[in-house]
């Protein structure tokens, strides 16, 4: 007799196998992040920051709203090629390293300019952001005579003791979040299973005593 085909035909699948869980989507973009950032964290070289500090002083008949307003200008004009362009001897850079790493920031309540540099030295972090500094200093010199403010020197920079870049800890916490939020979307996206219809199973074939009945029927 033609044995009748098994569920294990009719589904395609070996017995006792069972499909991974849906959340182990998540779980693998949660370690391949972690380790992801935290290798990104560990190869990248630490970044250090050091920031010098201008202000803006009021000359005869000006006052200090006039220095606000010039501060908020050199703020301005301290990344602009004619200062670094003056700065990159004091700096021992070239005017690109210095247009890549120095950034300025100023405040809308005091008449103050930060000047700040990064680089993955320590001292030649403090040695552009000053350069900077002193650079926009002479510059605002040269025409504080029509513009009746004096840039000063308020504060050097100070050369720092810590990287200001992210640890290997908080860029693999980064990364496990980026990829567990990865894998939270292609579990959303991916298609469902379907069952294959028994109709599209192939008929089993006849055994002996159908073909005996149909003998007898002739």
């Amino acid at each position: 007799m033609t044995e009748t085909p098994n569920r294990r035909h009719r589904t395609g699948r070996l017995p006792g196998s069972r499909s991974l869980p849906p959340w182990s989507l998540v779980a693998a973009g949660v370690v391949a992040g972690g380790l992801i950032g935290g290798g990104y964290g560990l190869l990248k070289p630490p970044a250090y920051t050091a920031t010098s500090y201008v202000i803006a002083v009021p000359a005869e008949r000006s006052d200090t709203s006039t220095a606000l307003g010039f501060a908020q200008a050199y703020g301005r004009v301290a990344t602009q090629l004619a200062v670094l362009g003056e700065a990159q001897a004091r700096a021992g850079v070239p005017v690109a390293t210095l247009e890549k790493s120095v950034r300025t920031a100023t405040s809308p309540d005091a008449p103050m300019v930060a000047v700040s540099a990064t680089s993955d030295q320590p001292a030649q972090a403090a040695a552009m952001a000053d350069a900077v500094a002193a650079a926009l200093t002479e510059q605002a010199d040269a025409s504080k005579k029509a513009t009746r403010v004096e840039l000063l020197q308020f504060s050097r920079a100070v050369r720092p003791t810590e990287p200001s870049s992210a640890s290997a800890g908080v860029t693999a916490l980064v990364g496990a979040g980026a990829g567990g939020l990865l894998g939270g979307l292609a579990l959303l996206v991916r298609p469902g299973r379907r069952e294959e219809p028994d109709s599209a199973l192939p008929a089993p074939l006849p055994g002996p005593a159908f073909a005996a009945d149909a003998h007898g029927r002739l």
